[in-house]
């Protein structure tokens, strides 16, 4: 307590009450923040991580077309030919 002070004693003990319990709060503060920026950080790396995904699937999609694609002018005799017209089996 602070007796030797113009300032009314009540009002001295009260501002050093707040500055104790501002300072007695701040470490829980403070790891709130660390969880809070860990989470977001956690999250940011699996929405990374989700979009990769994403786009190797559709890398995948592209190659199982295309080889299917390539599997279907194999089988129909011809480069990218529609199948129509001679397709090489028969006439002679």
């Amino acid at each position: 307590m602070a007796d030797n002070t113009p300032v009314n004693s009540q009002i001295t003990d009260a501002v050093t009450q707040t500055n104790v319990k501002v300072l007695g709060e701040a470490p829980a503060q403070a790891m709130g923040m660390v969880y809070q920026t860990m989470a977001h950080s956690i999250s940011l790396a699996m929405q990374n991580s989700m979009q990769t995904q994403g786009g190797l699937q559709q890398i995948g999609n592209a190659v199982t077309s295309t080889a299917c694609r390539l599997i279907l002018d194999i089988a129909n005799g011809g480069m990218g030919g529609g199948g129509g017209g001679g397709g090489g089996t028969g006439g002679g």
